[in-house]
Order: structure tokens, then C-alpha cells, then sequence
């Protein structure tokens, strides 16, 4: 079962802090943000993939949101493919490096905007959307269940959720926490935190309980775990086979799709 807490925000000020304090790193491909700069092609490859049978173009036209944007490494990426994009993040400094780097394109000034906000202000407006991304986000919120369905709240009928995260077993504790912070340096000590990892099952669950997956074994067509395995050797990230034997062991991949 997912954590939850009686919080009107899922907002952790200690996270926001920590990750306000890396903001000017957010485009150096070889420092503090490495992984995800190496892990981005990765989680477009998946998106594209769900929403490849809307459309030869998938994501032309459509309103997208990512929350918890950091410096917009995935909102950069949803808006050169067309999508009307809409990052946002708690942290003042990820937003407004983001806003840096975006001004640097032409190309992305009409259809990719960032906003100092949370997913729960965004409530207040009537805007929803076609997607609602999550990368890297949900192990740093309190109160997941609630956050969860803050973003499920934002979607439009028939629209797609999709969230990055790290499962809660001792592989994950050793790759990200043990080595990437401890021995190996490659991600700033504090960064993750062991007990607000989250399995794939307990997010499964989440969503049954609201109808969205309405099987035993969630079918392709309602939701889809895929695990996302590093090469050292490669210094890649790889999409896992589906259903790969401990894929999603560490790092994965999350979709469901909104009932209509």
C-alpha cells in the first residue's frame, strides 16, 4: 500500500532544497545529472511507444504536462516532437534555469512554457491534459498517494499517465544508493531515500482500486511496467524486454491510461 499522510501538499521542502542547490548543473551531460540526461532517450523511446496507435505523429498537438520538471530535460524533448508543453516544478532555480536553456531555441518558444508551481495549484485551473509525465519524481514527494492522484486529477478522459521511479528492494538500495552515492560519487549524497521507493505492484494496486485497471494482470491496453537497465560498459540506459525476469528490480517505467 502506498504511504499517505493527511497533507494538503505532496511538496518535501528538504527535496526541493537539495535539488535547488544542483539547478545549475541540470545540462551538464557529465555531472550531477548524467544518468538522467543518459536515461532520457530511454523514457521518450516508452512514451512514444503508448501512443504510437493514436497517431503517426504522437505527441503533435497534444497538451502535455511535466510535473516535477527539473531544468526540462523531458519537457524539451515532448515539445520538439510537437507536443503543447507545460513543465512545472517547486523548485524556483530548476524553473528558472529551465526557462535558460528553453530560450536558447527559437524553435521551442511557442510551444513549451514552464511554470513555479505544484501539481495541486494546478487544481485550481480548469485546464487538463492528454498526458501527464512524472519522471524521477514520485520517490521525492510526502504523500504519494495523494500526488498520484493529483496527476490523475489533471488528466482528461482517455488520457495517459506515465511516471519514472525506483522500486524498494535491496538491488535498488545498492545500485542507487550504496554505490551511485556512497562509493561511486555519481549522484550527491542524500538524494534518495530508501523507504519512499516504490514497487511496481503498489502502483498497480493504486489503480485498480480506481477502476483504471480493472484485471488481475493488467493488460497492454491499461497499464504497462517496463524495468529500464544500465550498461556501465555502454554508459547506457536500455528499455527491458517485457516482462524480463527482475527488469523492474531497480529502476522503471510506469503507464496507465485514464478510463473515458
Amino acid at each position: 500500500m502506498l504511504p499517505s499522510k493527511i497533507l494538503r501538499s505532496t511538496v518535501n521542502a528538504a527535496e526541493i532544497a537539495h535539488f535547488s542547490r544542483l539547478s545549475s548543473q541540470w545540462w551538464d551531460e557529465t555531472g550531477e545529472f548524467a544518468f538522467l540526461h543518459q536515461m532520457n532517450p530511454v523514457r521518450m523511446q516508452f512514451i512514444r511507444q503508448k501512443l504510437c496507435d493514436e497517431a503517426e505523429t504522437p505527441l503533435k498537438g497534444l497538451d502535455v504536462l511535466d510535473v516535477g520538471c527539473g531544468g526540462g530535460l523531458l519537457s524539451e524533448s515532448l515539445a520538439r516532437l510537437g507536443a503543447r508543453t507545460l513543465g512545472v516544478d517547486a523548485s524556483e532555480s530548476n524553473i528558472s534555469i529551465a526557462r535558460h536553456h528553453a530560450s536558447t531555441d527559437y524553435k521551442l518558444r511557442d510551444n513549451l512554457t514552464y511554470s513555479h508551481t505544484s501539481a495541486e495549484a494546478l487544481l485550481e485551473n480548469k485546464k487538463r491534459y492528454d498526458v501527464v509525465c512524472s519522471m524521477e519524481v514520485l520517490e521525492h514527494v510526502d504523500n504519494p498517494a495523494l500526488f498520484l492522484q493529483t496527476c490523475s486529477d489533471l488528466l482528461k478522459p482517455s488520457g495517459h499517465l506515465f511516471l519514472s521511479t525506483i522500486s524498494r528492494t535491496p538491488l535498488s538500495y545498492f545500485l542507487t544508493i550504496f554505490m551511485a552515492e556512497n562509493v561511486l560519487r555519481q549522484v550527491a549524497s542524500g538524494t534518495h531515500t530508501y523507504d519512499k521507493f516504490i514497487n511496481p505492484d503498489e502502483l498497480v494496486e493504486f489503480f485498480k482500486e480506481r477502476k483504471w485497471i480493472t484485471t488481475a494482470q493488467p493488460t497492454r491496453t491499461e497499464a504497462e511496467v517496463r524495468g529500464i537497465i544500465y550498461n556501465p560498459l555502454l554508459s547506457k540506459w536500455m528499455l527491458a524486454p517485457r516482462e524480463a525476469f527482475g527488469s523492474t528490480a531497480c529502476n522503471y517505467l510506469f503507464w496507465v491510461r485514464k478510463p473515458q
